[in-house]
C-alpha cells in the first residue's frame, strides 16, 4: 500500500502530457483499488485544473465500479441471494457512500406503521387493503408518472426518500416490507409492467427456497390467490386480468408471467430499466456499465423486456 506522499506523486503525474506515463499511474491506482479512494478524494480537492479532477474522478469511479462487479458476483452465488442486499448495491453504483442502515431502518419505520395495525385474522385481502392504506395514504408513495424514465427510480435510497417510484422498484418497496411482516406477497416479472402475486398462507416460504431459477414455481404450486399493482396504489386484481393485459400487449402468456420470480431476476429487471433510462439520457458511458452489470447476473442479449410506459398497464 502507498503512503500519502506516494499517492500525492502519483495523483501530481496524471496531469503529464505524456499519455503512456498518465496510462502507468492510473493502473497502479486502480490496482491498490479501495484502500487508495479516500487519499484520491483528498487530492481532488486541492487540484486546480478541471482536467485534473475529472482524472482523479474517473480513477474513483472505475475501482469503486469494480467493487459494485464483485459484490454482484458474490450476492449471486450464494444459495439465497438477499432481495434488499441485491437492491442496495444496485444504490451503491450511483451512491457509492450509501448509508445502508439508514435504508433498513427507514423499511422497518414502515414496517412497523403496517403491523400495529394488523391481526391475525385477517384475509389476505384485508392485509394488503392495511399495507396500501399505510403506504400510499400514510406515507404518500406514488408512481413517478412525471418522470417515469429517470434513473433516480431504480435507486431504493431515492424513491424511500421522495415517495416516488417507477413499478419495480415501488414493488420492491411493497415486497420488502410485506415479507418482513411474514405475509407471502412476491414479485412477477410481467412483460411492460412489475407486479406482485400474494400466494396462499401455506406456502409462504423464503423467496429463493421456493422459487429458484432451477425449480420454478408453476401456478399450480405456487397458489397464487390474486396480484398486486404497487404502481396504482396497490390495487387489487385476478390471473384473468393479466391474461386480458398480455392479449392486449400482443405477447403470447407463459407461466413465468403468473408466477412469482426469484430476486435475481428482480434485480436484472432493475438493471435493465436503469439501461432504458441512460440510453434516454444518451449517457452511454453508463449503459454499458449497467449491462457489464447484467452480464455478472448472467443476463442473455436475447428476450428481454423493461418498464416501458408509465400508464397504469394491469
Amino acid at each position: 500500500m502507498l503512503n500519502e506522499n506516494e499517492v500525492k506523486s502519483l495523483v501530481a503525474l496524471l496531469d503529464d502530457e505524456d499519455e503512456e506515463v498518465v496510462q502507468h499511474v492510473e493502473s497502479k491506482l486502480l490496482d491498490i483499488g479501495l484502500a487508495v479512494v479516500p487519499m484520491l478524494e483528498s487530492e481532488w480537492g486541492q487540484l486546480q485544473s478541471s482536467e485534473h479532477q475529472q482524472r482523479v474522478e474517473n480513477i474513483i469511479h472505475r475501482i469503486q465500479f469494480r467493487q459494485i462487479l464483485d459484490k454482484l458476483r458474490v450476492w449471486s452465488k450464494d444459495a439465497r441471494p438477499d432481495l434488499l442486499e441485491g437492491i442496495l448495491i444496485v444504490a451503491q453504483y450511483r451512491y457509492p457512500d450509501l448509508d445502508k442502515q439508514a435504508i433498513i431502518n427507514e423499511i422497518d419505520r414502515i414496517r412497523l406503521d403496517i403491523w400495529l395495525e394488523l391481526h391475525y385474522d385477517l384475509t389476505g385481502f384485508e392485509k394488503v387493503r392495511i399495507i396500501n392504506q399505510i403506504l400510499y395514504n400514510v406515507h404518500g408513495f406514488k408512481g413517478n408518472t412525471d418522470h417515469y424514465h429517470d434513473p433516480q427510480n431504480s435507486f431504493i435510497n431515492v424513491v424511500l426518500e421522495n415517495k416516488r417510484g417507477n413499478p419495480i422498484m415501488l414493488a420492491i418497496i411493497y415486497m420488502l416490507i410485506a415479507q418482513r411482516l411474514n405475509i407471502p406477497i412476491y414479485g412477477v416479472n410481467l412483460p411492460q409492467h412489475f407486479v406482485l402475486a400474494y400466494l396462499e398462507e401455506q406456502h409462504h416460504l423464503p423467496a429463493e427456497d421456493y422459487f429458484n431459477t432451477t425449480n420454478r414455481a408453476t401456478p399450480e404450486n405456487a397458489r397464487v390467490l390474486f396480484y398486486i399493482n404497487a404502481f396504482n396504489q396497490g390495487s387489487v386484481f385476478s390471473r384473468a386480468n393479466l391474461e386480458q393485459f398480455l392479449r392486449q400487449i400482443q405477447i403470447e402468456p407463459r407461466i413465468e408471467y403468473f408466477d412469482p420470480c426469484n430476486n435475481i431476476d428482480i434485480i436484472k429487471r432493475v438493471l435493465r430499466n436503469l439501461v432504458v433510462a441512460y440510453e434516454k439520457q444518451n449517457k452511454s458511458a453508463k449503459v454499458n456499465e449497467v449491462h457489464e452489470m447484467l452480464a455478472v447476473l448472467g443476463e442473455p442479449t436475447l428476450d428481454r423486456f423493461e418498464d416501458v410506459t408509465g400508464e397504469d398497464e394491469s
